[in-house]
């Protein structure tokens, strides 16, 4: 289950935050899939889990958006790890149109779980 948080400068549109809300359960999870577990949609609850947070006064930033991925790590994803976010921020950039945004993806080892 990725998390993922977008921290974005406060003049970003409010309309182009939830398109980019909107896109990356998506590309998210095509971004992060592993030959063992194929992203084969819908997504479920809890399948993509996203926030949202605003630069305050003293946060230092130089782009308008990051996308941080936090996705656990296996090596079919450590692999080929800096084509995934380059393909993410691809994607990303074609179906929202933003521009001066980066993505960090960050695998790291972690366990999840969910109630029912």
């Amino acid at each position: 289950m990725p998390l993922v948080e977008v921290t974005h400068a406060p003049g970003v549109a409010e309309s182009k935050l939830r398109e980019v809300g909107s896109v990356l359960p998506h590309l998210v999870s095509k971004a992060v899939e592993r030959p063992e577990e194929p992203y084969e949609g819908p997504l479920q609850p809890g399948d993509v889990e996203i926030r949202f947070r605003r630069l305050g006064p003293l946060d230092r930033s130089g782009l308008k958006v990051v996308i941080e991925v936090r996705s656990k790590w296996f090596e079919s994803r450590a692999a080929n790890r800096q084509e995934r976010v380059d393909r993410l921020h691809q994607d990303v950039r074609t179906a929202t149109g933003l521009r001066d945004f980066g993505v960090y993806l960050s695998l790291p080892s972690a366990a999840w779980s969910q109630g029912d």
